[in-house]
């Protein structure tokens, strides 16, 4: 059981971050925001596999223009990813975007910080704040000797005052850094300094074959130690990967139950069937299937039918053919071109 630190609640939208809310999953669109087409339909992809926020870039008042067209479209809240110019906050909020993302050390004289906060409260929407390990304030670097944990929180904490002297306290967090073990010693370092909920992610952590790796290691050590309350897996590729692999760190902690949960063994010697397509063919099929179920796709009979029996639903394979167990029971011994259509079949009659 893992005891999570309960934090500040805001929403983003309909969607809770902290105070014990569940943890949700990010990504970020890389369509062209303007191109509204284009951007609904990814994140219509995103929604279907599970996304609960999504972020975009608006880079100028035509994008800001496109959100209100795009919140029409989807299902889930906005959070618009904003660099600089304070102007594009305020058009943000006044197109219906769900939450800011924003420095307000960015953007210039406090006046302009003033107004994005009173825009802000005006349309009851929270604001990101966060510092990547490429973006430490000099000052903090001159103070403690470079980038580190250190540098990293009082930055963040720098730019939490600047919102805070404007008595605006609906706010998240992000303290990310390419390294692993700098990722997470900054986020508990500034999990003990504050209660403002933390968004996790280790930035720029590259292509899925090594980012998914970083980001289990780095946001799953931090939510097993009850740190974190949203995700974003940030990888150098399609959205969509972002989500899955989001998903499969709250499973493998078992903190988050809606989904698939697939298991499969790692093949050898006993295997007489060719497991291994037959697990890449299942999880394209069964990822974004609605249905809360443990499936075992298991490739002998020396462990195999002991740990499909452990799952709703699984296979245990035998030389070209397999038995289809449920809770334990076997339903029926089908030929191995058989098995992944008649599981599927199975699985779409469990309710």
């Amino acid at each position: 059981m893992i005891n999570r630190k309960e934090t500040k609640k805001v929403y983003v939208g309909n969607v809770p971050i902290g105070g014990n809310s569940f943890i949700s999953i990010q990504s970020m669109t890389n369509t062209n925001t303007k191109d509204v087409k284009s951007t609904v339909s990814q994140i219509k992809k995103l929604e279907n596999a599970g996304c609960d926020i999504i972020r975009m870039a608006v880079n100028d008042l035509e994008d800001a223009a496109a959100l209100r067209e795009i919140k029409k479209e989807i299902n889930i809240p906005i959070i618009s990813d904003i660099q600089f110019n304070y102007k594009l906050a305020l058009a943000a909020c006044e197109n219906e975007s769900d939450a800011i993302r924003l420095n307000p050390g960015n953007i210039g004289a406090s006046w302009k910080v003033k107004e994005v906060v009173e825009a802000c409260k005006f349309h009851n929407i929270p604001i990101r704040v966060g510092v990547n390990s490429g973006s430490v304030k000099q000052e903090f670097l001159d103070k403690f000797n470079g980038v580190n944990a250190s540098s990293i929180c009082y930055s963040a904490l720098e730019e939490i005052e600047l919102l805070e002297k404007n008595n605006f306290y609906d706010i998240a967090v992000s303290l990310k850094a390419s390294s692993v073990n700098l990722t997470i010693e900054s986020y508990r370092k500034f999990s003990d300094m504050s209660n403002y909920p933390l968004h996790l992610g280790v930035t720029e952590a590259g292509s899925p074959k090594k980012g998914i790796v970083k980001s289990a290691i780095g946001i799953g050590t931090l939510l097993a130690e009850g740190i974190g309350d949203t995700i974003r897996v940030s990888l150098t590729s399609d959205p969509l990967e972002e989500v899955i692999a989001g998903k499969d760190i709250l499973k493998a902690l078992d903190l988050k139950r809606e989904g698939i949960d697939l298991i499969s063994c790692p093949t050898c010697a006993r295997t007489k069937v060719d497991l291994i397509e037959i697990v890449n063919k299942a999880e394209e099929k069964l990822y974004s299937m609605d249905k809360n179920l443990k499936v075992a796709i298991m490739g002998c009979p020396v462990n195999g039918p002991g740990e499909a029996r452990e799952a709703d639903i699984g296979i245990a394979c035998g030389h070209g053919e397999g038995l289809i167990f449920s809770k334990g029971e076997i339903i029926k011994k089908v030929p191995e071109d058989m098995l992944l259509s008649e599981l599927l079949s199975e699985i779409e009659k469990i309710g």
